[in-house]
């Protein structure tokens, strides 16, 4: 998560309780920071700020707007390169201790980042997401429409996974604001505030050599013109996975998947 979250007008700031086991945060993790930076200024067209957390992290901003986070710390804390959704919560340490209970992992935190408190799991599949407790952008609704088009999970049984996540986020309980969960045509698709934000489909493999194939989030990033985005990709060192009109699966050179996606495109 972001620790520039916390600016602009204090009563404007929305907070992970409000919004709870929403999408609200994408970070990705780096072996080389200012090749990062430049192979997805050159995709998407980002520019960079230096993160309040040290020289090692980076803040994405499209059009002024903050819609990732970059920590080039891969090499230093043997993490591996790639990209993580986080969820909003109202609890972290309760949210751990419910993924947990439920086969997950916990492999970093819940740790303090002010304004807030971050942890890093994995599911009992073996797909890494974090938690994010604590206030969110004050532009957090412009963040919603501005980032990613949505994100979805590839595992190997999505009506387990959705379980899953539903008990540890708290999807669809009688608490006011939770995000609504759907099976539509072989998918779970969660909702919040009406809007789809994510997607859990079923066929990955877990002992899969691939680690595509593996249970894990794919991060979807909105753009204006697929094939054109694709071109800069390949021409700035990334890897094109597969293509179609409306979407295309990429690698950057650092070796971290996502997915760019027709504007509109949910």
């Amino acid at each position: 998560m972001n620790s520039d979250s916390n600016h602009g007008d204090a009563e404007n700031v929305v907070s992970s309780h409000s919004v709870f086991g929403a999408p609200c945060w994408v970070s990705l993790t780096s072996r080389d920071l200012p090749a990062t930076e430049d192979f997805y200024a050159a995709v998407l067209g980002w520019q960079w700020r230096t993160a309040k957390l040290g020289d090692h992290f980076r803040i994405a901003l499209a059009d002024g707007v903050p819609v990732a986070g970059i920590a080039g710390v891969a090499s230093l804390w043997q993490m591996a390169v790639a990209w993580t959704p986080y969820f909003a919560v109202s609890d972290a340490d309760a949210a751990a201790s419910r993924a947990r209970e439920r086969g997950g992992t916990v492999a970093v935190g819940p740790l303090s980042f002010p304004p807030g408190r971050a942890a890093l799991l994995a599911d009992r599949h073996g797909a890494s997401f974090g938690i994010w407790e604590g206030a969110l952008f004050t532009d957090w609704e412009t963040w919603r429409k501005a980032a990613p088009a949505f994100i979805r999970l590839h595992t190997r049984d999505a009506f387990d996974a959705a379980i899953f996540y539903g008990e540890v986020l708290e999807w669809a309980t009688e608490k006011p604001g939770c995000c609504e969960v759907r099976y539509e045509a072989n998918e779970v698709v969660l909702r919040s505030e009406g809007e789809v934000v994510a997607r859990i489909s079923s066929g990955a493999l877990e002992a899969a050599p691939d680690p595509t194939i593996r249970p894990h989030w794919q991060v979807h990033f909105s753009v204006s013109d697929v094939a054109d985005r694709v071109e800069a990709a390949q021409h700035h060192g990334g890897t094109i996975l597969t293509q179609d009109a409306h979407e295309a699966v990429l690698r950057d050179p650092d070796g971290a998947q996502f997915t760019i996606t027709s504007r509109g495109e949910r």
